[in-house]
């Protein structure tokens, strides 16, 4: 049973009501949909509002993964049970959710807490990605299946299009890992060089190292992201994003 109620004020309403009219759907219960853009960083900082989107993010996360299974298995059926696992670990990654997240201008409506929200919360992609998973559980309660499956569709299969393609942003970090181990029996060491900028706007610079040879420094907002880009770098020099 959905037991979170708060009072909301009228320019958050209004503010939902322009986020369901951009997202085609329109919630019986609106109190759901706003609980998916509170992150616990708000509920933390806010004792009246001792309640956030994570376990909403549980539910979505599943109801995203059964939808794009059951796509992939239609649309690859002449694929075997491994490329439809690559595939559809793309399609849900962070990454991929993370810039849906952005394209819906999800990070306009989160509620973050002070710290969060200094640190740019906004625009953190395990944020973003959490939220739009939060945002497909709490359609599912208000909805229904079919009301999910229909709105998940409506921003996968354009994805799953570019990934079949090979037009999708790529997992560089997979990519070099899968070649390095097949072709050297080890993996790629990635060693943090150094980091620059003040703590609530730092840069990362990474290098990785493969058989002896170095690649990088290349940057990013954090060490996945650096280690991302070294990877990318790394997998350009190898001839390995052909």
């Amino acid at each position: 049973m959905f037991l979170f109620r708060h009072a909301v004020s009228a320019e958050r309403k209004q503010a939902l009501l322009a986020f369901q009219k951009k997202i085609s759907c329109k919630f019986k219960n609106p109190d759901l949909l706003d609980l998916a853009f509170h992150h616990r960083s708000f509920s933390n900082e806010n004792v009246k509002h001792r309640v956030n989107n994570e376990r909403l993010e549980f539910l979505g996360d599943a109801v995203l993964g059964i939808v794009v299974a059951a796509r992939l298995y239609d649309c690859m059926a002449d694929r075997p049970e491994g490329d439809l696992a690559k595939t559809k670990s793309v399609v849900v990654s962070e990454d991929t959710l993370s810039t849906i997240a952005l394209e819906l201008g999800v990070n306009e409506y989160l509620m973050l807490g002070k710290g969060e929200e200094l640190s740019g919360g906004r625009h953190k992609k395990a944020i973003l990605a959490d939220a739009m998973e939060a945002i497909i559980g709490a359609l599912y309660l208000d909805s229904g299946y079919r009301a999910a499956e229909q709105f998940v569709l409506s921003l996968m299969d354009p994805q799953i299009t570019l990934v079949m393609e090979n037009r999708h942003h790529k997992d560089y970090k997979t990519l070099l890992q899968e070649h390095v181990q097949k072709k050297y029996k080890t993996v790629p060491k990635y060693g943090l060089v150094k980091k620059t900028g003040p703590d609530h706007d730092r840069t990362f610079w990474v290098t990785v190292e493969i058989n002896g040879s170095a690649y990088g420094p290349e940057c990013g907002k954090n060490k996945k992201e650096a280690e991302q880009a070294v990877a990318c770098s790394a997998c350009k020099a190898l001839s390995l994003d052909e």
